[in-house]
């Protein structure tokens, strides 16, 4: 990207306008290779194609061991299955065990120090949605495509982190550099609190210049992207209680218009009020009303009782909130609360926030680091890469480490589809373009 465009590129994304899609979504030119590669990258490159069938049977073994995010021993063996591999090339390694009230397994991390260049923090996690139960289990491939539980998400974007820097120990190219790797082994259900969960990775962010995150990346045929913004995910809850009476008595003045009445006031004004910012998402994802409610928090289960002859009493509605900036989040919270307030008479409503992933606005420093992966793309003759929309990604690890660092990029992993599904699968003749990426970008950076 210019840098003639990219300051105005970011007034646009500041202000929360969606014409900076029209400019980082389009395709980008196709440019031979600039300035080509030294000496010491083509050697990298040379490597990693050379161990290409190799970095296949490493994603097919650690993808064949289950690790479902309760599935603490399975999450424990994925981390015992690649710690050997980083300690050979120099990193020292440690797990970092969570406290077991929180019911997950820990993280890795892997770390070299030295003084050269800028140091780089890579993101990824060792968890998958599918637990020991699920039928789905294997690593199994066809041609150049392969299906399997966390395939994709993201087990080859681990690979290509792990190749990568093999492929730079090989050359020399790691002494007296500083390279973190931090995989946490709860992304897809993070323990609570995540002050708590993601206080290392943080930490680590904070000895960072750079943070790398390799969740999948997305393509549109030619066109690949980077995400060089993420918005938030957090939750709301919505407790009301109304005056219980006989229904021949609703909206009287004694009896007011009922908890569930409320709760359509309030859902119908959050749409009708908050709806169309650019990036702003919320949704209504559980609500039970009635005479007696119960409803438990961490299952998102729970029971309703009423009749139609009675004014309900009570009711429950909880939801989420995605945004791109934090003040966009604050400003939003504080117009839902004043929905709220405004009740129904004989009614009461509180709504109550939870915290949970932070957003990852764009910034300078995020688009400039695009620019850098851009050299990488144009060195190794391949198509630019453009900045993908953040309304269609969502919240990941990155986003904690990307306040603390200069700058941030997210979605580097392996290609695929199918994330979360049985249908699950990875473009295995992509795989070592993104570790070649990788490689050369961590390279550079560090020099």
């Amino acid at each position: 990207m210019p840098t003639r465009n990219r300051s105005t590129v970011l007034s646009r994304i500041r202000l929360l306008t969606p014409v900076w899609l029209l400019a980082l979504a389009a395709p980008m030119l196709v440019w031979a290779a600039d300035a080509g590669l030294s000496p010491e990258e083509q050697r990298i490159v040379a490597w990693i194609d050379a161990h290409a069938d190799e970095a296949v049977e490493h994603l097919a073994r650690v993808v064949d061991i289950n690790s479902g995010t309760l599935n603490l021993e399975g999450v424990r063996a994925v981390h015992d299955a690649i710690a050997p591999a980083f300690s050979e090339i120099g990193f020292d390694v440690r797990w970092e065990a969570l406290p077991p009230e929180m019911n997950r397994a820990g993280h890795f991390h892997a770390e070299r120090r030295g003084s050269r260049g800028q140091s780089v923090l890579l993101i990824g996690h060792l968890d998958t949605v599918f637990e020991p139960e699920h039928p789905f289990r294997r690593f199994t491939r066809d041609g150049d495509t392969a299906h399997g539980p966390g395939a994709v998400d993201m087990k080859g974007g681990n690979t290509a982190i792990l190749y990568a820097l093999r492929a730079l120990a090989s050359v020399g190219a790691l002494e007296d550099v500083t390279v973190t790797v931090v995989m946490t082994g709860d992304e897809e259900r993070p323990g609570k609190p995540l002050a708590t969960t993601r206080a290392s990775l943080i930490e680590a962010a904070q000895r960072s210049d750079v943070a790398l995150g390799f969740e999948s990346s997305v393509r549109d045929g030619d066109q690949h992207y980077a995400v060089v913004a993420r918005r938030s995910a957090s939750t709301w809850r919505l407790d009301i209680e109304g005056a219980q009476g006989h229904s021949s008595r609703v909206f009287s003045e004694e009896y007011g218009s009922g908890a569930i009445f409320e709760a359509a006031r309030i859902l119908d004004a959050f749409h009708e009020e908050l709806r169309g910012e650019p990036y702003l998402t919320f949704n209504a994802g559980v609500i039970l009303g009635g005479t007696d409610v119960a409803f438990d928090g961490a299952t998102s289960k729970g029971t309703a009782y009423g009749k139609d002859n009675v004014i309900p009493q009570s009711a429950v509605v909880t939801g989420g909130i995605r945004t791109l900036t934090e003040e966009q989040l604050t400003r939003t919270r504080e117009r839902m609360r004043a929905i709220v307030a405004a009740s129904h008479p004989q009614t009461r409503a509180a709504i109550s926030f939870t915290e949970g992933y932070p957003p990852m606005p764009p910034t300078d420093g995020n688009l400039a680091l695009l620019d850098r992966l851009n050299e990488v793309n144009r060195a190794l003759g391949v198509p630019e890469m453009a900045a993908f929309d953040p309304g269609r990604r969502g919240a990941a690890d990155i986003s904690f480490a990307a306040p603390h660092v200069g700058a941030a990029l997210a979605g580097l992993g392996a290609f695929g589809s199918g994330a979360h599904s049985p249908n699950e699968e990875v473009e295995l003749d992509l795989l070592p373009l993104v570790t070649k990426r990788t490689a050369l970008l961590v390279y550079r950076l560090t020099r």
